[in-house]
């Protein structure tokens, strides 16, 4: 690698980074007219899809702990447009449902994904160019796939590490 390898422009990582915080920000005037951000935007999308999961479906599907998600359900419920109800089989569950508001504000949404994408440059009229887009999408999602089972694999020896050395040491003190 030559010395230019440590250049924040050369980094994929910031160039994600960036990407994404632009994103975010060409969605706010879109969001404002709803009166979510755009993490919410990212749960009701997700209700949309599938109405009444549980927190910790949710928070999978979205890739956000109970720690980030809670606060978002919180306030979107304050708004009366999601609500909250311990599970009927189980009551450890939390399960998340549109109310009538929700399921009204997806019309209300609608015109957002191609007002986002005129924004981004993209010509939701020309074939060619939502031929581009879907690649970016994949491209994007197969990077996270890689990117994850990379991360799983280096997790994996070091969790084994991490429960065999105090088993470990209890063999010796029972020595």
């Amino acid at each position: 690698m030559s010395d230019d390898a440590l250049r924040l422009d050369q980094q994929l990582c910031f160039a994600l980074y960036s990407a994404s915080r632009a994103m975010i920000r060409a969605y706010q005037p879109l969001l404002e007219p709803l009166g979510i951000t755009y993490p919410q935007y990212l749960v009701m999308l997700a209700l949309w899809e599938r109405d009444g999961v549980t927190v910790k479906s949710l928070g999978e599907r979205l890739a956000l702990d109970s720690g980030t998600l809670t606060p978002l359900l919180q306030r979107l419920e304050a708004q009366g447009v999601v609500r909250r109800q311990r599970s009927d089989e189980d009551e450890r569950k939390v399960e998340i449902h549109l109310t009538s508001a929700g399921r009204q504000m997806r019309n209300k949404a609608r015109s957002i994904p191609t007002a986002l994408a005129c924004r981004a440059g993209f010509d939701v009229e020309d074939k060619d160019a939502l031929r581009k887009l879907g690649q970016l999408r994949e491209t994007l999602r197969a990077l996270e796939q890689t990117i994850e089972r990379d991360r799983e694999a280096i997790a994996e020896p070091a969790a084994a590490t991490a429960t065999a050395a105090p088993r470990a040491a209890k063999k010796r003190a029972a020595r």
